[in-house]
């Protein structure tokens, strides 16, 4: 990679990242067989209905840009917290993962559970990056538990 290239994420480029959300979703539409990682994007892309004309097709995802103005967020990067919070839960990691989002999601919804722990991991993940230091996984935990209010007994 030199240093005209474009930054990678976990191997991919932000281009072909935002193509892999819009072929998917047009294979969703298709009623195509879907690869485990291609149902997870469908999944949460169907429950953003605002977000679909965003992934409508390659050039729309590819051209698509968040105004730096706009208190919206940038879409690509709000699924993406998503299907990393969904990964984080389907294997437990950080360990409490899964519980913590069932008490979340008691509470709340599940829709607004997941908000709650991307909200905590975005949080954890800037934390990192400003520090230089892994994130923090209790940390992390921490955060998010702060949507179930204070603990008996505290």
């Amino acid at each position: 990679m030199t240093s005209g290239d474009p930054p990678r994420i976990g191997g991919y480029s932000r281009d072909e990242l935002r193509r892999s959300y819009a072929e998917a979703w047009r294979k969703h539409r298709a009623r195509a067989p879907l690869t485990p990682l291609e149902s997870l994007i469908t999944e949460v892309i169907a429950a953003h209905p605002e977000y679909q004309s965003v992934v409508g097709t390659a050039t729309q995802a590819l051209a698509h840009e968040s105004a730096a103005d706009e208190p919206a967020e940038n879409p690509f990067l709000h699924m993406g917290l998503h299907i990393a919070v969904r990964e984080q839960i389907a294997v437990d990691r950080p360990p409490g993962m899964r519980e913590l989002k069932r008490a979340l999601a008691a509470r709340l919804d599940e829709h607004a559970a997941e908000h709650v722990l991307m909200e905590a991991l975005a949080e954890t993940l800037f934390e990192s990056q400003r520090n230089g230091q892994p994130p923090d996984e209790q940390r992390y935990l921490e955060r998010a538990r702060r949507a179930l209010g204070p603990t008996p007994g505290r």
